[in-house]
């Protein structure tokens, strides 16, 4: 079996200056976070990430959030692509604690990954269409930074 290799795409940070807090659900604590904008740019494109994306947020009951998000994002030469991505992030309570409040953190200190996949009907992104990425993450109080890696 070949080895798992990985290339950045690119470097994405997005902003996310509200979430709206359900409460507690059957599922645990719901939020849903709504993305007002970003950027990305990596070694094969770059843009922005447009408004109007969200991340539906999901505190398990055993301290993990589960992230549900969907973006779009536009080229800057004007092409639009469709991402969508799940991820997990926990870590020791005092660490969270201290992300929750806004406060800068080392992304070593906890786990922040996400498995990104896109949509375009772009002939010069199509090749998106049909890769899996992976991503680490880390967050600010703006919101959060993913390196996304093209798995090869």
């Amino acid at each position: 079996m070949p080895d798992i290799k990985t290339e950045l795409l690119f470097k994405l940070t997005a902003n996310v200056p509200s979430i709206a807090d359900l409460g507690e659900t059957p599922y645990g604590r719901r939020r849903i976070a709504q993305v007002a904008g970003g950027t990305f740019e990596g070694p094969r494109l770059k843009g922005k990430v447009l408004p109007g994306g969200g991340d539906w947020l999901l505190l398990r009951r055993d301290g993990v959030l589960q992230l549900d998000v969907r973006l779009t994002l536009e080229t800057d030469d004007k092409q639009m692509i469709y991402m969508t991505y799940k991820g997990f992030r926990h870590g020791p309570k005092d660490v969270i604690d201290r992300l929750n409040r806004g406060e800068a953190v080392d992304a070593g200190l906890y786990y922040f990954r996400t498995t990104p996949y896109f949509e375009t009907s772009s002939d010069k992104y199509a090749w998106m269409n049909s890769i899996c990425c992976v991503a680490s993450g880390s967050r600010s109080a703006a919101g959060p930074t993913y390196q996304v890696f093209q798995v090869l």
